[in-house]
């Protein structure tokens, strides 16, 4: 089946956050959306049609996980990122930022510390200091090529800095991967070398992997804690079919735990406050999403590299002040 990615989908009334927050928020309507990730294209027909099929029961009780939902989600790992997790190491999760802040909350007291990357998603500052723990940056290190890299020697430096002042102490790093922004595709020994070093200070590493499935050019993602046996040891890993897919607003994503010290601590927060039980359409669209979703993934993202030789050429003919930053995942540009 070819997918058509031209049709125009006019969102006026949906609810969308991206144009009806402009005018609450900024006191003006006729801006460009880009603060938002999400994809203006239609969800695919494939799980539209499976949400459909259940509406069709018009009955919306308390509902059990479909026996498939699990199932579709370790398959679907497997055969996209060549990692074999058990059932065991997973859990429902009411979406990958509220994982992070819960995840701040288990596991740092009020003194002590998370560590970012600028430039980063936003929300990884935002949440840690809402949550009122301290933030220790370690900015990437930008590459001649606009590119970026992590800086090892200043990790060190911040990390052992803070600890040394006696209050608390460096808990959690979190990693984007693939960063955002730039879309950078993390390499093995980059990811080796923070494993080794966050196993070795005694930080869990928090690794947001929603773009995972976005990754161009046949360039493959790495799972965090599948590089080592340390970083399996020390990682939460969240994952969602939500950005591939374009249901953000169905919150379906999921924490991938493999240490059980940290699974139990972690699960057992989602467990009593009742938040690692999935709502009901989150599940069937997951289902619908890894079970029936590869081709239309992989149109998409032909589509998405091809928008992304446009803008490049469009910046370099027209306004060559502004450069794209090539991103090796997702359909998001930096520019700089």
């Amino acid at each position: 089946m070819t997918y058509d990615f031209d049709k125009l989908v006019d969102r006026t009334g949906s609810g969308d956050i991206k144009h009806e927050a402009l005018m609450p928020r900024w006191g003006r309507s006729d801006l460009l959306p880009l603060w938002v990730a999400d994809m203006d294209w239609e969800t695919p027909a494939f799980i539209t049609d499976a949400l459909r099929k259940r509406l069709d029961h018009s009955l919306f009780g308390y509902t059990v996980e479909p026996e498939d939902f699990w199932p579709s989600v370790i398959d679907w790992v497997r055969d996209h990122h060549g990692w074999s997790i058990d059932r065991d190491w997973l859990s429902f999760v009411p979406g990958i930022v509220r994982g992070i802040g819960i995840a701040i909350n288990v596991f740092c007291d009020k003194d002590d510390a998370v560590v970012i990357q600028p430039p980063v998603y936003h929300p990884f500052r935002l949440t840690t200091e809402g949550n009122g723990r301290q933030l220790v940056k370690n900015p990437l290190i930008e590459k001649p090529d606009g590119g970026y890299e992590m800086d090892f020697d200043n990790l060190t430096t911040v990390v052992e800095d803070f600890n040394a002042q006696g209050r608390g102490k460096v808990r959690l790093f979190l990693l984007s991967n693939p960063h955002n922004p730039a879309g950078i595709c993390w390499d093995k020994p980059t990811l080796t070398r923070l494993a080794e070093f966050c196993k070795e200070h005694g930080i869990i590493v928090i690794s947001d992997e929603i773009h995972c499935d976005l990754a161009l050019w046949g360039i493959r993602h790495i799972p965090f804690a599948t590089v080592s046996k340390a970083a399996a040891e020390c990682s939460i890993t969240f994952m969602a079919p939500t950005k591939t897919f374009n249901i953000a607003g169905l919150m379906s994503s999921f924490s991938i735990i493999p240490n059980e010290d940290i699974r139990n601590r972690f699960c057992s927060w989602l467990q009593v406050n009742e938040l690692n039980e999935p709502t009901l359409f989150a599940p069937i669209a997951t289902i619908a999403a890894f079970r029936n979703g590869e081709e239309w993934r992989r149109q998409m993202l032909r589509y998405v590299e091809g928008n992304i030789e446009f803008l490049t050429e469009f910046l370099a003919e027209h306004i060559p002040q502004i450069r794209a930053v090539r991103p090796q995942a997702s359909f998001l540009v930096w520019l700089a």
